[in-house]
């Protein structure tokens, strides 16, 4: 059963332009938006990365409660400045206090899908207005959840960001705006002043429900646009209420019970073989999505009931084994195994070691086993599927390298699979849950 790669490479989308320097952002921009913005640190300890990714090297480390000069932001990752040096830390444990937001670099957005619809709203339950095709280049006003809003054709359309690729250096932004918070008055009538205290003059007001611009915040103050002048309000007549951030497929999920890290696989039914994997981490009791890549599935996609050679990827939530690859460990903190030139994955059904992991010679043990020595296997995990080894229910399910098909494997890009292996941590008990999206509720 051996896991052969045949034909086209799919092409990944998911990739983080990181833009050299910093352009046009000028030193009296940079502290304008330092002065009014605080970043601190919310995780115990955050890596600072050399690049804006998990796969770029570690060149350092903050505690929580530290103070970070930010530059800029590159997709979920901030730029900043780490004694002397350029560092990027991930904006899921940092958190921002105030109104202004870093200058995100730039980059160019670019449709990689054949023909990808532009729909009225951020989700596949809207209509569809229209499309666009391949290498379209698009512009880009915010992101909502995982779908960029654009302007086509003058209107405004919504098109999923898994088939847009953000690369290069022009004028938007590598991470769109995220939709803007409002700011509604809740006093019958509140003073404007032109300065930012009771002290300062009165130069207008403004009446209950009416939603101001806000520029910053200054203490108790908002700094706002008054008619074309700047103005100040106190904060205590004004209620803030953010665009609700979209829900998390995984916060409906009523099965993770202490799972504290979940890869997501799915398809858009049992036949294709073209998956979407999404990876979820729980932060202080709150998930947060961290990475979203294009993957592959066994040749004839999803199977509610995997049998032994059916070229089909098994359903069902499950734990995660040994780390595996033919080279050194890449920075998991999984168990790791280095794979030999006589490591072998026992497929037969009828051998007492049917789905297990042993080495040459079979010595009459086994009268089938897959070569574990493969370049799909330069990297991966083992999906812990038919534990109980039952005869033809299937073997040798991993997580590996591969961009076309497996024969019941669930792969990805090299550079995904050691994101993912870098990122997985067994005390967060991480599982793999393998579905269609018509049925992820069962999970």
């Amino acid at each position: 059963m051996k896991r052969l790669m045949v034909g086209m490479a799919l092409t990944a989308t998911l990739a983080t332009a990181v833009t050299p320097g910093f352009g046009s952002i000028g030193e009296n921009q940079e502290k304008a938006y330092a002065a009014t913005v605080t970043y601190k640190v919310t995780a115990s300890k955050l890596n600072v990365r050399s690049g804006a990714g998990t796969i770029y090297g570690i060149i350092g480390s903050v505690v929580k409660g530290q103070t970070l000069s930010v530059m800029s932001k590159s997709g979920s990752w901030y730029k900043i400045n780490y004694g002397g040096r350029t560092g990027y830390v991930s904006s899921d444990y940092v958190q921002a206090s105030g109104t202004a937001t870093p200058p995100a670099e730039s980059t160019t957005y670019t449709v990689t899908a054949s023909t990808l619809n532009v729909r009225s709203g951020a989700g596949t339950n809207y209509a569809a207005i229209g499309s666009v095709t391949k290498g379209q280049t698009l512009s880009v006003m915010s992101k909502s959840g995982s779908w960029y809003k654009i302007n086509y054709n003058g209107r405004t359309g919504y098109v999923s960001s898994d088939y847009v690729q953000s690369s290069g250096t022009t004028t938007a932004p590598t991470t769109p705006p995220a939709e803007s918070t409002t700011y509604t008055v809740t006093a019958s009538t509140l003073n404007v002043r032109s300065g930012a205290g009771t002290s300062y003059a009165s130069i207008g007001s403004v009446t209950k429900g009416q939603k101001l611009s806000v520029v910053s915040k200054s203490g108790d103050w908002y700094k706002i646009n008054y008619n074309g002048r700047t103005g100040y309000v106190s904060s205590d007549y004004v209620q803030v209420s953010a665009t609700a951030s979209p829900k998390l497929v995984v916060d409906s999920f009523k099965t993770l019970g202490n799972a504290q890290q979940v890869i997501l696989v799915t398809a858009d039914n049992y036949d294709t073989k073209s998956a979407k994997i999404q990876t979820f981490e729980k932060v202080d009791g709150n998930w947060k999505q961290v990475l979203t890549a294009n993957g592959v599935l066994g040749q004839k996609g999803f199977s509610l009931s995997k049998k032994e050679g059916d070229m089909e990827s098994p359903t069902g939530k499950y734990t995660i084994g040994t780390a595996f690859g033919r080279y050194e460990n890449p920075g998991t903190k999984l168990p790791y195994r280095k794979i030999t030139s006589n490591d072998v994955w026992v497929d037969d059904s009828k051998s007492s070691l049917y789905n297990t992991w042993q080495q040459k010679p079979a010595n009459g043990r086994w009268a089938s086993a897959e070569n574990m020595d493969i370049p799909a296997y330069d990297y991966g995990f083992v999906i812990n599927y038919n534990e109980s080894r039952t005869p033809g229910k299937g073997s040798a399910i991993f997580f590996h390298v591969g961009t076309n098909y497996t024969a019941g494997c669930t792969a990805t890009s090299k550079e995904q699979v050691v994101s993912i292996l870098r990122w997985l941590n067994p005390e967060k008990k991480p599982v793999i849950i393998q579905s269609p999206v018509s049925e992820l509720d069962k999970y």
